[in-house]
Formats: structure tokens, C-alpha cells, sequence
């Protein structure tokens, strides 16, 4: 049955659920998602409220657990002894040596945890139990454990050891052969274990010495053998060597450069005649046939040929001509020379530079192999160096704490037989207990929240399905009294007393009261409903919507039974379709008739406004119930019938409202829903369930029906948003 409780909610759950088009200038939560610490808290809190009697619950059952064992208890009697285990004068002892370890006197040399440890193992403890033993035949190690505390008073040097049971006598016979073992232990095993540890590390000193010794020697050969230093020395000499010679290599080619030049300009013609230039045998030999050239051609002007002065300066400057060509070879053959015996010793040099560089290019990449070998070498060094020092520290300090075990321990604080038994702690225990019944109720209380996939608060339901939620409803108390009547008053004398009933397993009347009996929230949240529905649409007004919810009992009727009438209170024409044929509601809740109704209507010529009654309340609102059941509801309302009714309503009415049966397993809301203006689904809070409504939403989104948006129902006081 389909109808629905509701619980009072604080009025900011009703005035913020707007369309999502609007969402960008109103917002539908006060909450940002940059706030997402302070929701947690918030959502922690809300989790605690719900789960509040679970918590009670769980905390009283603990609590009560707690006080019984704490008055049961049989009484317990107590005593201690405690031991000096260190001399209070051994920061004196041995400065040198404590000094040498860089300890304080403040820092004591015993490790207090371990020692305590010691104390109650079983190789320690197994002798006492046996000599306990002969007297108390019960007694065991993990008995005596359990009974046993043994704890390090502050940060003194003393050691007490505490030891309850139900009989006084039996916890100083107890304690005293505890005692007395512990000072036995304290000048045998004690110092022997001591000894046994000073003889392995003096051993272990030996071995170290030696690997360091040979590390010493290995990295002393290593060096003398490749002239190495250590890898960055080693590197900046290359580096340099090879930068020098880049350089006189560098020199060496350009004379080379030049030389060669030089030849190849003395080999030509015009090399050979710059050349001669600075010859000054020959220039002077040319100087003089130049003069004996200038004679001939003067003389020649002057006389004839054949004269014999003439004859006799042509054969001078013939006898010059050899000694001029003689001198000419020679200087050339001389510069040629020179030129060549340069060139090769510009040569020779530039391969023995070439040597060198070749030699210097094997050590670099060489280099990184011996740094290697030399960094792997002086690592072994430096952890046998650190090994052997801390061999020498573990040495000193064995010593010093062999020096001190040669003094006992010393028993300062005898056992007594106590007189009076130990008092129980019971304002402790209380508190012990209220503190774990709230842990254990809180765990229970998250335990039980992480199993329910229902929804607790519209901003869950929002963040969850992505759907425009329209309006958040809350529960009015005064509806679950009008459950008990069976006469229905009317509802609104002035504006309608705008509100919904709670969930009932069968069909009844449900009596409305007038609208002051409402509260203000619950009045609010349906005009604010009506008028996020209205806003849906820029251009054209909703005039028709099918409600429907994704299981029944989510309260789809009861909503679309009062939207109804929140229409009607703001002036429109409003039919109330019980499109529901399988198990109508609408006329339960406006207390009418079903003899005839919409079934007659698609089956038979009756006529509408026959079929169509006013509300006995309310005479604007116009109700159409769902009229007999027929045996196959699905087939009357895809019939070509059923299309024209609802294609008439609409023309008719400013607004037509269906309440059709739940999504799943039903295919009615989807057969009428593609001639209306949309699906209006109805999720009721703590009672939905999160994975069915996600299937109704899928079928939804697959047969591509129009979601105008939620409805979140049932809000409760202490999760309202």
C-alpha cells in the first residue's frame, strides 16, 4: 500500500530544492563541497542520533557487566619489593672510559625494558616456579606472570616488583623467593651473560683489525700502481693534460698550416719570384744586367751593331745571364728547403702530440674502471673502520657494565604480608567501562550505518543520483492521529493544510485537520514542490506529470494527493488521476467511492464527467479514482482509449496528476508517462533502497522517459538538511 509517514523537519529543508536550471543563482544545499571536512563531522553526528538507542544499548549492557564483576570481585591482597639495581655512585666509576663513550651520568647504562623483560622470561622465572612448587602445587608460569608486575619507579634506578593474590601469606612467601632469585640472577647470570658478550666482541675486535690492515695495504698498492690519487684529483689531471695539449696541438697545426702553404707558393712561379726578391746576390747580379741593358740600348741608338763597344756589352750581359739563372737555382733550392725541413718537423711534432693525446685518451676511459675499483676499495675501508670502532665503543662499554654487575643488587624495600586486601578502583572501573560500552556502541552504530543502502538526508540523495530533487518533505506528527479516523473533514477552509499522511499497511481513510494544525516547515515544503515543478519549464507551463516511486510504500500517493491540493490552494484547475490499478489508494485518501472510475472509462461508454467527482473537501480539486480492478491493468492503459482520455485531460486542466504504481517489475508508469510531461519519483528517506533505486533509474534513463526530477520523502528531525 502505498501511503507514507512523515516527520517534522527544520524549515531550511524546504526552501532550497530548486530545478537545476536555477541552480547556478540559488543553490539547493548550503553546504559547498569545499566544505567537505565540517559534512563529515556533521554526518558523524547525525549517524550518532539515528543510531542513538543502539549506542544506549551496547553501553549500558556494558556498563552493567561492569559494576557486576566489579561488586563480584573476591578481595585481592597486594605487595611489593623493590631492588636498587644500579649503584647510585657509578657515574664516579671509570670517568675516563664513560667519558671516552660520551655518556652522561643522567643516561643510565641499563636498558630498563629489556631488563624488565629478562626478568620475566621463562628460563628466569621456571626455577622460582619449581621451588614455588613444593608448596603451592597450582602455581605455574603463566600464572605467576599474569600475577606479577614488575615496573622501573620513574626514572630512578629502582626496580619494583608488586605480586596480588586472594591469600596475604601466600604473597610474602611469593615475593620472598622471588627476591632472592632476582638477587642471585643479579651476580650470576647477569655478569656471565656480560662476559660471554665482552669474549665474542674482543674476538670479533681481531678479525676487524685485520680486514682493516689489509684495506690499508690493498688501497696503499692500488695508488702507488696507478700513480692515484683519488677520482677527482685523478680526473682534473686528465682534464688539464688534455686540455694543454688541445691547445699546442692546436699551435702545432696552424705553423703546419703555414708551413705548407709556404711550400706549395715557393714550388710556383709567382711563389718564386716573391721569393727572389729577398735574394741579394740576385737582385744585385739583376741590378747590373738591367744597367748592361740600358748601355746596349743607349749605345745602340749611337752606334751600329758591329761596333765593338756594342759587341762588348752584349757579351758581358750573356757572361751574366748563367751566373744570374746559377744564383736564381740556388737561393730557390735553399728556400725549398728550408721550407721542406720545417714542414717535416711540424709533422713529427704534431704525431708525437697525437701520441700523447691517444696515450692521455686511454687513461680517461680507464679513469672510470679505477675509480670503481678505488671507491668500491675505499668503501670496504671506511665500513671496516666503522666496524671496528663500533666493536671498540660495544667493548668500553661491556667493560664498564661488567664492572658494574660485580655489585649485586641490593634490596631496599623487603615484602611484607599485607594486612588490609587492595581496594578496588570503582569510580575507574565505571569509567572504564561507560568509556568501552561507547566505543563498542559507536562501532556497532557505524557498523549497522555501513550495512544500510537507504538514503538518511537529501544532500546523500542528491550527491547520489544526479536528478534535480524538486522538494524535501517532512513528517507531520498530527497525520498519525487522522490515521484512526475514517470521516474526513475538509482540509482547507483558506489555503489547504498542506499535508501527509503516514505509512499504513492497508488502505484507510486518513482525516485532515485544518491547515493552522500544520506546522509552517511542513506547509512549506509542498508549495515549494509546486512551485520547483512550475519553474521546470521556460517555455511552456507543466500541465500534466505522472507520480511514481521506484518500490511501494514510499508514499508517491499521499504526495500526489496533497500536490493536488497545494494547486488547487494556488488557483488552478487540478484532476487527481488514480492511474493506480492494481491497488488504488486516491480514493481511500479523498474518502470517496470506487464503483466507477478510470477502468470504466477505457472499457466502457461511460461518460467523463460522470466518472470525474469533485473532492468532498475540496470542490475545485477534481478526482478521478482507478474504479474496479481490472484482470490486466497493462493493457487498458496502452490502449488508443487511454491516449485520447489523457490527451483530453490536459486540454482541460491547468495541471493532471497521475499516481501510477511503482517502476519496478511494472510497466504502467512508463506506459503513460510518454504522454505526459514527465516522471515525478518519490524516494522515501531510511526506507528506499539505494540499489533499487539505481535500477529504477537506469530502466528509466533506457527507455528514455523524462525524470522532471526527486521528491525526497519522510525527513526526520535530526537528519533535515
Amino acid at each position: 500500500m502505498d501511503h507514507q509517514s512523515y516527520q517534522s523537519s527544520s524549515s531550511d529543508q524546504n526552501q532550497n530544492f530548486l530545478p537545476q536550471q536555477f541552480s547556478n543563482n540559488f543553490p539547493p544545499f548550503p553546504l559547498s563541497e569545499t566544505q567537505g571536512d565540517d559534512w563529515n563531522l556533521r554526518d558523524f553526528l547525525s549517524v550518532v542520533r539515528r543510531r542513538a538507542l543502539v549506542i544506549a544499548t551496547v553501553a549500558a549492557v556494558v556498563m552493567v557487566a561492569t559494576v557486576y564483576s566489579s561488586l563480584k570481585q573476591k578481595p585481592v591482597y597486594e605487595s611489593s619489593f623493590r631492588l636498587l639495581v644500579e649503584p647510585l655512585n657509578n657515574e664516579n666509576k671509570l670517568p675516563e672510559l664513560a667519558s671516552s663513550q660520551g655518556s652522561s651520568p643522567s643516561n643510565p647504562n641499563l636498558d630498563y625494558e629489556s631488563q624488565i623483560q629478562v626478568l620475566k622470561s621463562p628460563e628466569l622465572m621456571t626455577s622460582i616456579v619449581r621451588r614455588l612448587q613444593r608448596d603451592y602445587p597450582d602455581i605455574n608460569y603463566n600464572y605467576l606472570v599474569n600475577s606479577l608486575t614488575i615496573t622501573r619507579l620513574g626514572e630512578t634506578k629502582i626496580i619494583e616488583v608488586r605480586y596480588q593474590s586472594e591469600d596475604a601469606s601466600r604473597v610474602k612467601n611469593i615475593l620472598d623467593q622471588i627476591a632472592k632469585a632476582y638477587l642471585k640472577y643479579s651476580l650470576e647470570q647477569r655478569q656471565t651473560s656480560l662476559r660471554q658478550g665482552l669474549k665474542f666482541v674482543r674476538e670479533q675486535l681481531q678479525i676487524m683489525q685485520r680486514r682493516v690492515d689489509q684495506l690499508q695495504k690493498e688501497q696503499q698498492t692500488f695508488r702507488q700502481k696507478y700513480d692515484f690519487v683519488d677520482p677527482e684529483t685523478q680526473a682534473q689531471q686528465i682534464t688539464d693534460q688534455a686540455n694543454n695539449l688541445s691547445q699546442q696541438r692546436q699551435v702545432i697545426d696552424q705553423q703546419l698550416a703555414v708551413a705548407r702553404n709556404n711550400l706549395a707558393s715557393l714550388q710556383r712561379k709567382e711563389g718564386e719570384l716573391a721569393a727572389l726578391k729577398d735574394a741579394d746576390l740576385y737582385q744585385e747580379l739583376l741590378s747590373k744586367l738591367r744597367e748592361l741593358d740600358v748601355q746596349i740600348a743607349a749605345e745602340t741608338t749611337r752606334l751600329q751593331d758591329e761596333n765593338p763597344t756594342v759587341q762588348n756589352l752584349k757579351e758581358k750581359r750573356e757572361s751574366l745571364l748563367p751566373l744570374l739563372t746559377q744564383e736564381a737555382q740556388r737561393f730557390m733550392d735553399t728556400k725549398l728547403a728550408e721550407a721542406t725541413t720545417q714542414v717535416q718537423a711540424l709533422e713529427v711534432q704534431s704525431q708525437e702530440l697525437a701520441k700523447v693525446e691517444q696515450q692521455l685518451e686511454q687513461k680517461r676511459k680507464q679513469l672510470p674502471v679505477l675509480t670503481r675499483q678505488y671507491t668500491e676499495l675505499q668503501r670496504n675501508l671506511q665500513v671496516a673502520t666503522e666496524s671496528l670502532n663500533r666493536f671498540l665503543n660495544t667493548r668500553e662499554t661491556l667493560e664498564i657494565q661488567v664492572a658494574q654487575a660485580e655489585l649485586p643488587w641490593e634490596l631496599i624495600q623487603a615484602p611484607t604480608q599485607p594486612e588490609n586486601p587492595a581496594s578496588v578502583d570503582i569510580k575507574r572501573s565505571l569509567i572504564s567501562g561507560l568509556l568501552g560500552g561507547l566505543v563498542l556502541g559507536i562501532g556497532l552504530a557505524l557498523l549497522l550505518e555501513k550495512l544500510d543502502s537507504t538514503y538518511h538526508s537529501a544532500y546523500v540523495l542528491k550527491q547520489k543520483i544526479k536528478e534535480p530533487l524538486l522538494g524535501s518533505i517532512p513528517f507531520e506528527k498530527h497525520l498519525q492521529i487522522n490515521q484512526q479516523h475514517t470521516s474526513i473533514p475538509r482540509i482547507l477552509a483558506k489555503p489547504i493544510p498542506d499535508s501527509l499522511p503516514g505509512d499504513i499497511s492497508e488502505p484507510r481513510a486518513i482525516a485532515h485537520q485544518d491547515s493552522s494544525s500544520y506546522s509552517t516547515e511542513f506547509l512549506e515544503a509542498l508549495r515549494v514542490l509546486h512551485t520547483n515543478i512550475q519553474l521546470l519549464s521556460s517555455d511552456r507551463p507543466i500541465r500534466s506529470i505522472v507520480m511514481t516511486s521506484a518500490v511501494s510504500g514510499d508514499g508517491k500517493s499521499t504526495v500526489a494527493f496533497h500536490l493536488a491540493e497545494i494547486a488547487c490552494a494556488m488557483e488552478q484547475r487540478v484532476l487527481l488521476v488514480d492511474a493506480n490499478l492494481r491497488q488504488p489508494v486516491i480514493h481511500e485518501l479523498a474518502n470517496l467511492s470506487n464503483f466507477w472510475g478510470l477502468s470504466n472509462l477505457i472499457t466502457t461508454n461511460l461518460p467523463v464527467t460522470e466518472a470525474i467527482r469533485p473532492a468532498p473537501f475540496m470542490k475545485q480539486l477534481s478526482i478521478l479514482t482507478s474504479g474496479p480492478i481490472p484482470p490486466d491493468p497493462t493493457k487498458l492503459l496502452s490502449s488508443e482509449k487511454m491516449k485520447r482520455l489523457m490527451e483530453d485531460f490536459q486540454n482541460s486542466y491547468d495541471l493532471v496528476i497521475y499516481d501510477a504504481p511503482p517502476l519496478l517489475g511494472l510497466a504502467d508508469a512508463s506506459l503513460l508517462a510518454p504522454h505526459t510531461d514527465g516522471i515525478l519519483l518519490v524516494v522515501r528517506m531510511e526506507k528506499t533502497d539505494s540499489s533499487v533505486l539505481k535500477r529504477a533509474l537506469d530502466s528509466l534513463k533506457t527507455s528514455r522517459m523524462n525524470v522532471l526530477g526527486v521528491v525526497s520523502n519522510d525527513h526526520k528531525q535530526n537528519s533535515a538538511y
